[in-house]
């Protein structure tokens, strides 16, 4: 399928002046995000694009690698060759059917793979676009978020060097010179410290990355970019009003996500967690709890048989409108899994008190992310021994608005501005 086409100039003739005045100015008025299927990369990129004041202007393109079957074990792979690989198994697969069939055979069963109806990202079509509409549009700023992203962001920037300005979320691990301005979280560096060095073997450390200290083309951050600001949240506050606010104060919000490789646990913390939160549950008016698409059914089977009887307690499986938004925004407290660094960053927007659970089993860069959001006073551990009546609170965390005044600032440096 073609990608979608990059929003219009209203209908109408400019004149010469205006049109010239676009170019000098290099006023930005649309945007491409470049996305890789997962809500939780393309939400930092939309999130971004909100801050910078450019929501409704963008249009969305995705590298998309084939899934199902034994696509699960080729993600290592990188996105051209795994479809080339995809495309060569698929057939040898219907090559398979065809001969079962002509010896009345039963057929195959193959799972489907790859994914349909999704826009993909060209590079040199996007990069041509670009350089054709430059002189009508301005420059084009292109968001990217994902590691199968970096090869078309990159591509974008070395054809239409003049044309684009490329962001590229989330740690692209080498060569940094390949886009305009990189913006990851500061946990992303921890392999250069001197505690990490040391967790390293010698004969591997060549190939831990990133390699150098972050430059001038790096924005930190402490967590994740996302779209939960200030007026997203009070929107939400308002559509999820008759749900949310007649309910007994205080309302304790439980997001569960699901174990990683950096943070692994299954039951015994399904356990753990169940019996903290009926012990605090004394203290609170309301208790709502949402899994995530990661969180494994063994893990919320526990939950929903020790829980869903309370009173007190509502558990969302999934079925109707996510009420996500609307927790973030009429919630009192939270407690969050340490997995989801997603999650706390948007819990640790709101100011409100941020209680993590399992963050003593993340290893790696993600236990120096808890270190960091501990330090800051921003969460604390949830130990069950809470009063969630009692209220405490931090400086909230303002990543994607501070990402924001980056970007502009990147940008001016170019001499182009953002069009509101």
């Amino acid at each position: 399928m073609r990608p979608n086409r990059l929003p219009e100039q209203p209908v109408g003739r400019r004149s010469r002046a205006e049109v010239f005045e676009g170019v000098i100015n290099g006023a930005i008025k649309r945007v491409v995000v470049i996305g890789n299927g997962f809500s939780g990369a393309e939400s930092q990129c939309i999130g971004l694009v909100r801050a910078l004041g450019l929501s409704g202007c963008h249009s969305l393109y995705r590298v998309t690698r084939p899934r199902g079957g034994i696509n699960e074990w080729l993600h290592w792979l990188p996105v051209s060759l795994h479809k080339k690989v995809n495309y060569i198994i698929r057939q040898i697969y219907s090559r398979f059917q065809m001969e079962a069939k002509g010896n009345e055979v039963v057929p195959f069963s193959v799972q489907k793979t790859g994914l349909s109806n999704v826009l993909e990202a060209d590079a040199k079509q996007i990069a041509m676009m670009a350089c054709d509409t430059f002189d009508k549009d301005g420059p084009l700023l292109v968001v990217a978020s994902g590691r199968d992203t970096i090869p078309v962001a990159s591509s974008i920037k070395r054809l239409a060097p003049e044309n684009v300005f490329v962001v590229q979320i989330q740690h692209p691990r080498s060569q940094l010179n390949r886009f305009d301005l990189v913006i990851t979280p500061r946990h992303d560096y921890y392999p250069l410290t001197p505690h990490a060095q040391k967790q390293i073997p010698w004969f591997l450390r060549r190939w831990i990355t990133p390699r150098e200290p972050p430059d001038r083309c790096v924005v930190l951050t402490v967590g994740a970019l996302h779209q939960a600001d200030s007026p997203a949240l009070r929107s939400a506050a308002s559509v999820w009003h008759y749900d949310l606010s007649s309910l007994p104060k205080p309302l304790l919000v439980v997001n569960i996500g699901g174990p990683t490789r950096s943070c692994q646990y299954g039951v015994d913390l399904a356990k753990q967690l169940t019996a903290m939160l009926q012990n605090v549950l004394w203290s609170c008016g309301s208790l709502r709890i949402s899994f995530s698409r990661r969180t494994p059914e063994k893990v919320s089977k526990i939950l929903l048989k020790e829980l869903s009887a309370n009173p007190k307690v509502y558990i969302w499986v999934g079925e109707g409108p996510n009420p996500h938004m609307g927790h973030l925004a009429w919630a009192d407290a939270f407690v969050i899994t340490a997995d989801s660094v997603s999650m706390l960053s948007e819990a640790c927007t709101t100011g409100k008190p941020v209680y993590v659970v399992g963050a003593e089993r993340c290893t790696w860069k993600f236990a120096d992310f808890q270190k960091s959001l501990q330090e800051r006073g921003v969460v604390r551990p949830f130990t069950g021994k809470e009063d969630i009546s009692e209220s405490w609170g931090y400086p909230p965390l303002n990543d994607t608005a501070e990402a924001a005044s980056q970007v502009i600032k990147a940008l001016a440096e170019r001499g182009w501005t953002i069009h509101r």
